[in-house]
């Protein structure tokens, strides 16, 4: 039986925001707030034989730049190191969304 069904839940915006609010809070002006990537690499991903959801794991670049490293998980919920794993998402700042509650 598959763990990975009782990953994750929905949250309100107001949640969301004020967790993010509290990670910009903790980060110098100018620091990663979030990334983004496009649908075809997660679909990719997660078409591989097996995979049951993602696992996102932080990660710095050799810059600096805060990133996320991004795998497949199977059933039990264990990495697919041989499968796919992706990285070089778009990082905000420099590919942000306009202000929003999430953001700002």
């Amino acid at each position: 039986m598959s763990t990975t069904d009782q990953m994750g839940e929905f949250i309100s915006l107001q949640e969301a925001s004020e967790m993010t609010a509290r990670y910009r809070a903790t980060i110098q002006p100018g620091e990663t707030i979030a990334v983004a990537g496009s649908k075809a690499i997660f679909e990719q991903i997660l078409a591989q034989p097996g995979c049951e959801g993602l696992r996102m794991y932080f990660a710095i670049e050799s810059d600096g730049t805060k990133t996320l490293v991004v795998t497949g998980i199977d059933s039990v919920e264990n990495d697919m190191c041989s499968g796919l794993i992706a990285e070089k998402f778009g990082p905000c700042p420099k590919r942000c969304a306009e202000p929003n509650e999430l953001n700002s």
